[in-house]
């Protein structure tokens, strides 16, 4: 998967979990300041990411550092290159 089908599929998970605007989600908006989003918010989104990608993010010491959209992107990215190896 290229990194724009990948944005994309995140995309929609933000969509499903937090209804959204596929428009608002750029990779320099923050989740809790321009998304709006809690920490509660942030378990869910691991959780749609886990479900829509089948990765374990638990033991992915990065998800501590995520703080924007685009981040998330990055990780995800990241993780799937590791999964495929």
């Amino acid at each position: 998967m290229n990194p724009e089908e990948l944005k994309e599929k995140i995309k929609d998970v933000f969509v499903q979990y937090f209804e959204l605007d596929r428009e608002e989600l750029k990779d320099e908006k923050q989740l809790f300041t321009d998304l709006g989003l809690d920490s509660l918010d942030i378990v869910d989104l691991i959780v749609g990411l886990q479900k829509e990608f089948k990765l374990d993010l638990r033991q992915y010491a990065g998800l501590r550092e995520i703080r924007s959209f685009g981040d998330v992107c990055r990780v995800m990215e990241d993780l799937c290159r590791q999964n495929q190896r």
